[in-house]
């Protein structure tokens, strides 16, 4: 090989196996089904929860709805599919709880369904289109139904920001046919 073939002819090797790539393997301009939709990656985001355990997850359009597809594995793969609602639609009173006591509630209704914590995690938000350095501080509260398949998390990114997403618990093989960009 020449001199300049070595850096004109380099060629990148993906970093999944290009004949199963899994969801893991996500990225921007990716694309995948999931429930009769094709959904295209938007964005994808990484989670530092401590303890050198991390998360993705990826901004997700169909071309009518943007929705939010978490990834973690620890001992197993779990995926869940949110979509962002203002905090209010959880319950009037849901703020100036989080404000007065900066605790989350123990239950929520939402959608006439009861919803429990489920857990509390601080962790660092990472945006890889803003630079290394742009880790952002935040806690998430985890709550979840009786079924244990609905899921709300709320999040404090500030002493007054707060977010809210609501959504599920998918399986791994109910999202196929992913494509690279």
């Amino acid at each position: 090989m020449g001199f300049f073939d070595k850096f004109f002819n380099k060629k990148e090797e993906p970093s999944y196996d290009s004949t199963n790539i899994r969801v893991q393997d996500l990225n921007v301009g990716f694309v995948f089904d999931y429930d009769m939709s094709t959904w295209e990656v938007q964005a994808a985001y990484e989670y530092d929860w401590g303890d050198n355990y991390f998360s993705k997850e990826y901004k997700i359009f169909n071309g009518a709805e943007t929705w939010f597809l978490s990834v973690e594995e620890d001992d197993e793969l779990e995926l869940a599919l949110t979509k962002k609602v203002k905090v209010r639609q959880l319950g009037n009173d849901i703020m100036s709880v989080l404000l007065t006591t900066q605790k989350p509630p123990a239950k929520i209704t939402f959608e006439g369904k009861e919803f429990f914590l489920d857990g509390e995690a601080p962790g660092y938000f990472h945006d890889p289109l803003k630079g290394n350095d742009s880790w952002e501080e935040f806690i998430s509260w985890n709550y979840e139904d009786d079924s244990e398949n609905l899921l709300i998390t709320l999040e404090q990114w500030d002493e007054q920001e707060f977010e809210a997403s609501v959504g599920k618990f998918i399986e791994e093989y109910e999202i196929s046919n992913i494509l690279p960009a």
